[in-house]
């Protein structure tokens, strides 16, 4: 049996019993009306989408949430959920759908459903005709929304009647029309003209689908109603133009093809399998371009890394001793860029390696254009992120330093050992028991520091042949033009390359954690 240890026992005074009791039923509360009130939040939306699975998923966490905290006895239940709750919804979620995304043709083209693809289609192919109704015409916005979608408020030449436009078509409205022709309807705010031609874009674009094609706006106060040029018939499943060109649909591409291989340019969301995949393996283009980023990308985590792990560690060995006077003074002075804003101090560096005034052309009397050559753009954009990192690595090898105990070295210089020994054989492998993880966490930040490039350089100088991978981009802002880029978003593709960015560092990660464990099993044995 085990003994067990007994002596005075402090009791604790009623009063704070009672205090804590109520302070853990006060927050026990604050928490379960926090959760109803998001899940009330998120309901609404989900309802008004049809979206039941995602309602059901919700309800039944919503439950298990309640039950977890009213039933006594699940403790451990009660700490673990949140951090649970949150890496589902910030981690995992986030992951699978971009792996969801990588196996579509999810992009500028193919953004909707079939169906929204042929109103879409139809609806952009209208013309004016000779002859077309035309209608009084006055922009708006839901009341409740002013930068939502724009509206049509249409009166009918024929019978004065007044319909409400939307890319789903035509529906009556109730609405006043004034002497001077301005056209209002609860519900909505009816733009003046300068509000409407902010948002030109906006009402051009607007196709509201008629029977016969659809009605579009010429000018702020009036619209026609233009026949469609091209049509589809479900029948053949194919679309027909007025020049007698046949479209069919090629549901594996999500896109309605002709005979000689021409595609209209709007298209559907289809699942493509490994093709997005394939497309960065197999396309001379997009391969050219992830090989050449890819190792451009390793040399420049592996160098800033590097480089301020270096300079970091010989200022914190340096700023080790009590004995340097002025000790606080020098170590605030380092760690001031890590005190500034990175985004500032990013577009502040741009303009110091600017050619035509910048600071270091100036002071070194030198004509360099730091950002228009491959070679000086990415040294340029490796000082940058250098300067901003060493403070944390210094502060890092600061506390590690402080941490291994003094009598190893003592022990080391009474054996014989040098400084440098002394610190090649016992200091530096304790260090790094210490600081590998940051430096692989550090490592993996900086292979995906979007913002060293988009502050800065925007990944450029792009070469006259190749607009879309420029000399210092990375793979994540190769991604990111590739998602968003002017060219059209390719979502599928920016999906597929995000996966082998994750795939890279997964696998450089799990290889530094697994030197990282030789290392202390080494230190352990010795």
């Amino acid at each position: 049996m085990t003994a067990v240890a007994s002596g005075p026992r402090r009791s604790v005074p009623r009063v704070a019993l009672s205090a804590r009791s109520t302070a853990g039923l006060v927050a026990k509360i604050g928490v379960l009306a926090l959760v109803t009130a998001l899940a009330v939040a998120l309901t609404v939306p989900l309802i008004a989408e049809g979206s039941w699975g995602l309602v059901a998923i919700l309800v039944a966490v919503t439950l298990a949430i309640y039950a977890i905290y009213l039933i006594p006895g699940l403790i451990p239940a009660k700490y673990l959920v949140p951090g649970t709750l949150l890496l589902i919804a910030f981690q995992v979620i986030p992951v699978i759908f971009t792996i969801f995304i990588a196996f579509t043709n999810y992009g500028d083209a193919h953004r909707g459903t079939k169906e929204q693809a042929i109103t879409a289609i139809q609806t952009s192919s209208v013309r004016q005709v000779e002859g077309a109704p035309a209608y009084r015409l006055a922009v708006a916005v839901p009341a409740d929304d002013p930068g939502g979608d724009v509206v049509f408020l249409l009166q009918d030449p024929s019978t004065g009647e007044v319909l409400l436009g939307t890319v789903d078509g035509l529906e009556p409205i109730d609405a006043e029309v004034s002497a001077t022709g301005g056209i209002t309807a609860p519900g909505y705010t009816t733009l003046t003209v300068a509000e409407a031609s902010a948002r030109s874009a906006d009402v051009q674009a607007l196709i509201v689908p008629t029977e016969n094609g659809g009605i579009a706006a010429q000018g702020f106060s009036q619209a026609f109603e233009g026949v469609a040029t091209l049509s589809y018939d479900p029948d053949c499943d194919c679309v027909t133009s007025v020049d007698g060109d046949v479209y069919s649909a090629d549901e594996t591409r999500g896109a309605f093809v002709n005979e000689e291989g021409d595609r209209l340019a709007q298209g559907w969301q289809v699942p493509v399998g490994l093709s997005n995949f394939a497309r960065v393996l197999t396309d001379p283009i997009i391969r050219a371009n992830f090989l050449s980023i890819l190792v451009w990308n390793l040399v420049f985590a592996t160098a800033v890394v590097g480089v301020t792990f270096g300079l970091g560690l010989v200022m914190a060995l340096a700023l080790n001793s009590p004995r340097v006077r002025g000790l606080k003074t020098f170590r605030a002075l380092i760690v001031l860029p890590y005190a500034m804003p990175a985004f500032a101090m990013m577009l502040l560096w741009r303009d110091i390696f600017n050619r035509d005034f910048g600071l270091i052309n100036t002071l070194l009397g030198i004509d360099v254009n730091w950002f228009g050559d491959p070679t000086t753009a990415r040294i340029a954009v490796v000082l940058i992120q250098v300067w901003l990192a060493y403070p944390y690595m210094f502060l890092v090898c600061t506390g590690a330093l402080q941490a291994i105990p003094a009598e190893l070295s003592e022990a080391a210089t009474l054996d014989g050992a040098g400084r440098f020994q002394n610190f090649r054989h016992v200091m530096f492998p304790l260090l790094l028991v210490a600081v590998a993880p940051l430096l692989i966490a550090s490592f993996a930040f900086n292979f995906n520091n979007y913002n060293a490039i988009a502050l800065t350089t925007e990944g450029g100088p792009f070469p006259p042949d190749s607009p879309q991978a420029g000399a210092t981009d990375l793979l994540i802002s190769y991604t990111y033009r590739l998602a968003f880029g002017s060219a059209g978003a390719d979502y599928g593709l920016a999906a597929a390359v995000s996966v082998f960015i994750f795939l890279i560092v997964a696998v450089i990660s799990l290889i530094g954690f697994r030197r990282t464990a030789a290392l202390e099993e080494i230190n352990r044995g010795g």
